[in-house]
């Protein structure tokens, strides 16, 4: 995490993968939104791995239509 602006010894943090982590932490935040619609039908591994990859074509479908 990168230190508060008003700190008066910074200490050093990789950017590039500060960038990563926060982008793995709005995918499962918009997981989470997806699992309301799925939750009476994940008992099954393949219902749950579905649902996984449906997600992830959302995602991946907005993202492309975003200017």
């Amino acid at each position: 995490m990168p230190p508060k602006s008003n700190r008066l010894r910074p200490w050093k943090y990789d950017k590039e993968l500060y960038k990563k982590r926060n982008e793995v932490e709005r995918l499962f935040r918009r997981l989470k939104g997806f699992r309301r619609i799925f939750t009476r039908f994940d008992k099954l591994d393949v219902v749950f791995m579905f649902f996984i990859h449906f997600a992830l074509i959302v995602q991946a479908l907005n993202s492309v239509n975003r200017p």
